[in-house]
């Protein structure tokens, strides 16, 4: 083993196991698969120790390459912190902060504190990331993003919350549905005879209405299941049938009359909360904490 570490090689080993193989790490690197093939031996020889295995799709680092991701992440970090501070001291004339969010929050997020903010920061660059609750969990917890909004998160001792607040489930259906229907709540067993659009299950909404069947020993009819909050919210106009979404991913549809919400009287449902996550230990910017306090203090989802 070596008495020095080529910090440069590091990043070839991680993207190679971020993009699963060496030639797609390759092509996002803009090298020959052999150049980072090369530097991958030549890091393993420095630190004496297997950091890949290579399988027929692919490759996935061992428990030696988990460490050197882990370290690799944690510098990431400590230069972003370090460029924190001196943006600090240049008073957030420059900078930028990478928010990672489900597509229900997207409306409540552009609508309050992104107008504010960019009034108040206009050099500050803002990358806004859309995902699903697993996709943003996952990309906080690795620092690929600073700041993630997300719905019913499972447990990951990764992140931690900032901000939360129960926002219940709702049947959001269209007025002419909802005079139809004249109902001030749904049971589940109501709302399992009427077609329903739902998301795919990387979705937080979705894996609540998986447990709710599973409690209940129900079957709920999916007439659509999509990836896209829009599509939903085009569904229950266009009078198709229901979706159950917390009411703030429809917030300006019901303040315009277009949709309706009706409770859906089931436990795990109406303890869903929305979330404002970092990742344990992180240290965020200053232009990331002032986005931070804009979010908890001006969003819907968590008033």
């Amino acid at each position: 083993m070596a008495d020095s570490l080529t910090e440069s090689r590091i990043a070839y080993f991680f993207e190679a196991v971020r993009c699963g193989t060496i030639r797609a790490a390759a092509d996002w690197l803009d090298v020959a698969p052999s150049a980072v093939s090369r530097q991958i031996t030549l890091l393993e020889k420095e630190l004496g120790a297997p950091l890949i295995e290579r399988h027929a799709r692919g490759v996935t680092p061992t428990e030696a390459g988990q460490f050197v991701i882990q370290y690799f992440r944690e510098q990431r970090a400590h230069r972003e912190d370090l460029l924190s501070r001196l943006q600090e001291l240049r008073g957030l004339r420059t900078g930028r902060v990478s928010v990672v969010l489900g597509e229900g929050f997207v409306s409540d997020m552009l609508s309050g504190p992104m107008q504010h903010f960019c009034r108040q920061y206009p050099n500050i660059k803002v990358n806004l990331d859309v995902g699903s609750t697993n996709d943003v969990v996952t990309k906080i917890a690795e620092d690929e993003g600073d700041i993630g909004l997300v719905y019913n998160p499972p447990n990951e001792p990764r992140i931690v919350s900032r901000a939360f607040r129960q926002q219940p489930m709702m049947a959001i259906v269209g007025t002419r549905m909802a005079r139809t229907i004249r109902r001030k709540s749904f049971t589940v067993q109501e709302l399992a005879s009427y077609p329903i659009a739902a998301t795919h299950a990387t979705y937080g909404t979705r894996q609540m209405l998986q447990a709710v069947e599973f409690a209940e020993k129900i079957t709920l009819e999916l007439a659509v299941t999509t990836n896209s909050i829009n599509i939903m919210k085009q569904f229950a106009l266009s009078e198709l049938g229901i979706v159950v979404l917390p009411a703030f991913a429809v917030a300006g549809e019901l303040k315009a009359g277009q949709l309706k919400a009706i409770p859906i009287e089931h436990p795990i449902l109406q303890n869903a909360e929305a979330h404002l996550v970092t990742r344990v230990g992180r240290t965020l910017s200053v232009a990331s904490n002032k986005m931070l306090q804009m979010i908890s203090s001006q969003m819907s989802a968590f008033r």
